[in-house]
């Protein structure tokens, strides 16, 4: 007020506005404000030098010398990229993406023309092979978590169960129907318990596709956040980006299961397959970027809703019990017995898109954070 009393006094009449004078005064001091949307991220941890951010989204304020105002330097160059971003680890992740499918194809092949003892080791020896080599892909590249994951998570042993359910449940619900089955599965399709590999195998291969739509995702979500001008503007852009590159990650699982049931020779099953592959594509997406609960949830939730519709079929079977059969059996007869993961798994994928389109759209999702020591 006295720079203002004093401002009054010293302007003659007519002359500009002393409020706008007095800012030019303190010209420097306005210089160094920062908006509201810049200040959000800049209280944030810097981020450890092996995870590299857009200098807009890693500013770390510290009080300027010339004023008490904090001033936001950036911590990493500017056009600083993530690691899986250089040309050579770009290349290591993508060939660890690709792999999962090219040894799940070359186990499906080697399926086909094995028989008897030999088809068991071939079988186990596929298994791991697939096991190891997506637990990789998983591990580098867009594909990995930020947070580290328990070896032996429920989500992980959920979705194995679901993957199992793709490649057996549907020849074992189609037996059970009819009052079966009377023995194992002996790995052929046109067996008591016929074997379903076509979507076991588009599901290998849509790692790369999932891989190179968690990329394209970060990569215009970097861009975002330094052209945003505040949090809802970068929600806003952020939000149909998602929703289209998981349009688009879905296009390729379907062109992948045509492919291959027409290779294998088997029934398409793309209803169910995509149900699967966008609910196993958001969880993993949700937890690249540290959402672990809700995945593990929904997944439990969903392998829980199988393993009880097949456990009401066989209980049926009991005396006074033929009542419990009869929806599963109705659902079969009206569609398939693809019916029962198209359902289950597409309705887990609604609740996880929507939780998606509400978490990922956060700026501070995408800013990581300093790892503990």
């Amino acid at each position: 007020m006295n720079d203002l009393g004093t401002l009054h006094h010293s302007t003659p009449p007519g002359a500009a506005d002393p409020v706008k004078a007095l800012l030019h005064r303190h010209r420097d001091l306005c210089e160094q404000a920062v908006d509201p949307w810049r200040s959000r991220r800049a209280w944030r941890p810097t981020a450890s030098p092996t995870a590299p951010r857009p200098a807009s989204a890693t500013a770390t304020c510290s009080p300027s010398p010339r004023s008490s105002t904090p001033a936001c330097p950036a911590t990493t160059p500017p056009g600083a990229r993530p690691a899986h971003d250089d040309p050579r680890t770009g290349a290591a992740w993508t060939v660890l993406a690709l792999l999962p499918g090219a040894l799940c194809a070359t186990s499906a092949v080697a399926l086909r023309h094995t028989h008897g003892e030999a088809l068991v080791y071939t079988a186990a020896a596929g298994v791991l092979a697939v096991t190891l080599a997506l637990h990789a892909a998983l591990r580098r590249g867009p594909l990995s978590a930020r947070t580290e994951i328990p070896p032996h998570s429920s989500a992980a042993s959920w979705t194995c169960w679901l993957i199992g359910y793709t490649l057996l449940g549907d020849g074992l619900l189609r037996t059970a129907v009819t009052g079966g089955p009377d023995s194992l599965p002996d790995g052929t399709a046109a067996g008591d318990w016929p074997l379903t590999l076509a979507p076991v195998v588009a599901l290998a291969l849509s790692c790369g596709p999932a891989a190179w739509t968690a990329h394209v995702l970060a990569a215009r979500v970097r861009r975002r956040l330094e052209s945003s001008r505040g949090l809802e503007d970068f929600a806003a852009s952020v939000r149909p980006l998602l929703i289209g590159l998981y349009a688009l990650f879905l296009g390729a699982v379907a062109v992948l299961v045509t492919a291959t049931s027409a290779l294998l020779g088997e029934p398409l099953a793309l209803s169910s397959t995509l149900a699967l592959g966008g609910l196993l594509f958001l969880a993993r997406l949700l937890t690249i970027h540290g959402f672990t609960h809700a995945p593990k949830v929904i997944l439990t939730l969903t392998a829980a809703a199988q393993l009880t519709a097949l456990a009401t079929l066989f209980t049926a079977r009991l005396p006074g019990c033929d009542a419990l059969a009869t929806p599963l059996q109705t659902l079969t007869a009206l569609w398939s017995p693809a019916a029962l993961p198209t359902v289950t798994c597409g309705a887990a994928s609604l609740l996880l898109l929507i939780h998606t389109t509400r978490k990922l759209p956060q700026a501070s999702t995408h800013i990581p954070q300093e790892q503990p020591r």
